[in-house]
C-alpha cells in the first residue's frame, strides 16, 4: 500500500513517525528538496513545489496511492487540496484552512457557541490598542496563522503592549503562505492549564488517543518547555473536554483525519485555544505511545486510506519529555550526552542543536533554541519527572560563545 506524504518535517520531531508509517506503507514523499535522513523509510520521492497542488497531482498520477497525509502545519491546507483532487479520504480543505488561520477557527467557534477566549482582528497598533480596551487586561497577542507559539506573547497592562504587537505582527515562519502575514489577534487571557488533545477522526467522529499536560516557560511568552502524558487522566474521558472538541470540529467542518486541539481549563470549564489539523508536535505522540501503545503515526495513515481509527491502548504508564534551553543566547559548540549516567526511565535523549548553531531565546527565538530532549516512562508523574530532572546533569550544553 502505498501512502503519500507531504513534507516529512525536521528529523528531531518527525524520524520516528516516518519510521513508524514506513513499516506498513510503502511511503512516496512530496517535498521540496531530496531525501536526507527520510531515504531509508521511503519507497520513492518527488522534488516538487508543495504548494502547487496541481504538480503534485501530476506527479504521483502513476503511483498506486491509497492515501495523502501531512504532519506539517503549513501544509495540512494543500494536503486536504491533493486529497480531493485524487478522490482519497481527508476532511474538506476549507475545515483545514479554518483550523490553520486562527480567526477562522475563532469566528467559526463563534457562530456555533463554543467555549473559547474573546478575539479581535487587528493590523496595526491604533487597532490593537481600541480591541485591548474592549478585550481587558490580561491579554495575549498572537500572529493568526503561524505555530509553536512563534510570537504570541501575553500583555499585562497598556505599556506592554506596542512592544508585544511590533513582535506579533512581525513574526514569520518558513512555508508558512495560506494567510498572508501582519494580521494579529488581541486575545482574552485564559487562566488556568493548558492541556492538548491528540485524536482521530472518521466521518465526523471522534476517537480520541490521548491528553498531554503542557508546561510552559519564558513569561511572557508561551514557550512550551514540556509535556506529560498520563494513560489514567481523566480528562482523556471527561465530557465537558470531550464535548467541547467534539462541538469544536464540527464549527470548523473537520470530519476525517488527526488533530491535535489545545485548550485552557478555565474557571468556567475548558476552552478552546487552537485546532491543529495535524498529528501533535513536540514529541507529543512519542510519550502517547510511550504512556498507552497508541501508534499516532499509523493510526493517523490508516485513517488517511480509509480505515477506521482503532486507539485502544495496550499499556497503562505515564510518559513525560522535556526541552532544554541554553541560560543565554549562543553559539553551540556541543551537545555532550552521558548516555550511562541517564536513569533507568530514561526512554530517549537526544541532542538538538548542531556545532555552530546559533541558539536564541524567547522571543528572539522559540522551539529553535532548544539544545536538547529527553523522554522518560514510569508508573507515575513522580517518576517521569524525577526522571528528567536527574538526567539534566547528564545532558551538557558545551557553548563556542555567548551572543
Amino acid at each position: 500500500m502505498t501512502l503519500l506524504l507531504v513534507g516529512a518535517g525536521s528529523q528531531a520531531y518527525r524520524e520516528y513517525l516516518l519510521r513508524s508509517v514506513a513499516k506498513e506503507y510503502e511511503v512516496h514523499l512530496l517535498a521540496e528538496r531530496a531525501p536526507l535522513w527520510e531515504g531509508p523509510c521511503l519507497s520513492g520521492h518527488t522534488v516538487v513545489d508543495t504548494t502547487d497542488v496541481t504538480a503534485m497531482a501530476e506527479a504521483v498520477r502513476a503511483l498506486p496511492y491509497e492515501g495523502v497525509m501531512t504532519w506539517d502545519d503549513t501544509r495540512v491546507v494543500h494536503t486536504a487540496e491533493l486529497a480531493r483532487l485524487l478522490g482519497l479520504p481527508g476532511s474538506p480543505p476549507e475545515a483545514a484552512l479554518r483550523c490553520r488561520d486562527k480567526w477562522a477557527t475563532r469566528e467559526a467557534l463563534h457562530g456555533a457557541g463554543v467555549p473559547q477566549a474573546r478575539s479581535e482582528l487587528v493590523t496595526s497598533l491604533p487597532q490593537a490598542r481600541a480591541a485591548a480596551a474592549r478585550v481587558g487586561y490580561p491579554l495575549v497577542l498572537k500572529p493568526r496563522a503561524l505555530n509553536a507559539s512563534t510570537g504570541v506573547a501575553k500583555v499585562d497592562e497598556p505599556a506592554q503592549l506596542a512592544g508585544r504587537f511590533r513582535l506579533a505582527r512581525g513574526a514569520t515562519a518558513p512555508g508558512a503562505v495560506e494567510v498572508a502575514p501582519g494580521d494579529v489577534l488581541v486575545e482574552q487571557y485564559l487562566d488556568g492549564p493548558e492541556i492538548s488533545v491528540d485524536a482521530a477522526w472518521y466521518e465526523g467522529r471522534t476517537h480520541p488517543a490521548f491528553v498531554a499536560r503542557k508546561e510552559c516557560g519564558f513569561p511572557p511568552y508561551f514557550e512550551e518547555t514540556g509535556h506529560l502524558v498520563d494513560a489514567g487522566d481523566p480528562l482523556l474521558t471527561d465530557p465537558a473536554v470531550l464535548d467541547v472538541v467534539t462541538a469544536a470540529h464540527a464549527a470548523v467542518g473537520f470530519t476525517t483525519g488527526w488533530t491535535h486541539t489545545e485548550l485552557r481549563l478555565t474557571a468556567e470549564g475548558p476552552k478552546v485555544v487552537e485546532i491543529n489539523a495535524r498529528i501533535g508536535g513536540d514529541r507529543i505522540p512519542d510519550i502517547g505511545r510511550l504512556a498507552l501503545g497508541v501508534d499516532a503515526a499509523l493510526v493517523a495513515a490508516r485513517v488517511a486510506c480509509g480505515a477506521r481509527p482503532d486507539v485502544r491502548p495496550d499499556r497503562r504508564g505515564v510518559a513525560a519529555v522535556r526541552f532544554h534551553y541554553p541560560r543565554a543566547d549562543c553559539i553551540a559548540r556541543e551537545v555532550v550526552i552521558d548516555t550511562p549516567a541517564l536513569p533507568a526511565p530514561v526512554d530517549t535523549a537526544l541532542a538538538i542543536a548542531l556545532p555552530g548553531q546559533e541558539l536564541r531565546l524567547p522571543p528572539n527565538g522559540h522551539v529553535s533554541s532548544r539544545y536538547a530532549l529527553v523522554t522518560a516512562v514510569g508508573a507515575t508523574h513522580e517518576e517521569c519527572r524525577s526522571a528528567l530532572d536527574e538526567a539534566s546533569s547528564a545532558v551538557r550544553l558545551e557553548v563556542l560563545r555567548t551572543l
